[in-house]
């Protein structure tokens, strides 16, 4: 055979293998990716699926495909998905039903103080028996309330807080103390209820009237996030708090239940938020709650001035921008300022 036809014969037999080795590879590189795309796309509905879950959206349920131990583990988080919404309904309809058990009681109690011959006693005694009722049907409501409902519950917290601050004004009258309020103008949304804020600012007013001495005074002080949400601070003239992990639940060396700081710490963590527990600058007690802005809501673009803080009664004027970005460390300022300001008197 000439040699240039035998050179033919080689390059056309090593083209036809270069040929066959790039089909095969191809091949290859197709089957590995139906392979990886068999594998992956499982794991990532399993992950968007557990996202979900973590989210609060209970009814989510991983597709079980895949290879058998991805099923195996769709299957595990799915069965994890519905006892766990089986517990919480069942922990729901228990506190219901224990909060309904109180209208009995409540009724009689009516019944009695309607009885009375005292009429401003009787008066003020239906008002409580009223708030209380109030608070069972909301207990009752909430407890029934599915979770991604509660997320998207929101209110002002200046307008509330300024509510309950002179709710409490007049027992802090009474008792001789100075109680400075500084709430910002205008609205500063929060994603917590009206109620829930509420209540958390009760708590902590509350601890300051039933662990400090009359006579010393404490100062309420609402004001924005630079992320979006709110401040809330209360700080006071007394001993402090013993522990700084006093919001712990079941945490207390005052001989209360050491459950109050720790359903105002969930209230702010469901909100997006945190609460910790400080000194002020006179040694006494500070609570700082950081409120979460609504869900969905679009975040403030705010370019203020850091000023001095200094406290003033009732809210700032209406030109006054305040310190809408500074993180309570000014806690700790505010009750300086108690020395400064006169009683709410």
């Amino acid at each position: 055979m000439p040699g240039a036809e035998l050179r033919t014969v080689v390059v056309r037999a090593w083209l036809l293998l270069c040929a066959v080795g790039l089909g095969l590879l191809v091949l290859s590189v197709a089957v590995a990716d139906q392979l990886a795309r068999s594998l992956v796309r499982p794991l990532g509905d399993l992950a968007r699926a557990s996202d979900l879950l973590a989210a609060g959206h209970l009814a989510t349920r991983a597709e079980v495909t895949g290879p058998p131990e991805v099923r195996q583990v769709s299957a595990g988080l799915n069965r994890l998905a519905e006892r766990i919404g089986e517990l919480l309904a069942h922990e729901r309809e228990t506190v219901a039903d224990l909060s309904h058990r109180l209208r009995t009681p409540l009724t009689a109690l009516r019944i009695n103080a309607e009885s009375l011959h005292d009429t401003r006693e009787m008066e003020e005694l239906l008002t409580d028996v009223a708030g209380l009722e109030r608070t069972v049907s909301e207990i009752i409501r909430e407890a029934r309330r599915p979770t991604a409902e509660s997320s998207r519950v929101a209110c002002d917290a200046g307008e509330v807080v300024a509510r309950r601050a002179a709710f409490w004004q007049p027992l802090a009258e009474d008792q001789d103390r100075r109680m400075t309020v500084e709430v910002i103008p205008g609205p500063a949304p929060v994603g917590t209820s009206g109620d829930d804020l509420a209540a958390c600012t009760d708590i902590l007013l509350e601890n300051v009237f039933a662990h400090t001495a009359e006579g010393l005074g404490f100062s309420v002080r609402v004001s924005l996030r630079a992320g979006g949400g709110a401040w809330l601070v209360v700080s006071d003239e007394g001993p402090g708090f013993a522990d700084r992990d006093a919001a712990r639940r079941g945490m207390s060396t005052g001989g209360s239940t050491g459950l109050g700081l720790d359903i105002a710490r969930r209230i702010a963590e469901d909100s997006g938020g945190s609460l910790t527990v400080g000194r002020s600058a006179t040694g006494g007690g500070s609570v700082t709650v950081g409120l979460g802005p609504p869900v969905g809501s679009a975040q403030p673009d705010r370019r203020h001035r850091r000023a001095r803080p200094h406290l003033t009664r009732g809210r700032r004027a209406a030109g006054d921008a305040g310190l809408p970005d500074d993180p309570p460390p000014w806690a700790a300022a505010a009750n300086q300022g108690l020395r400064r300001e006169r009683p709410l008197r």
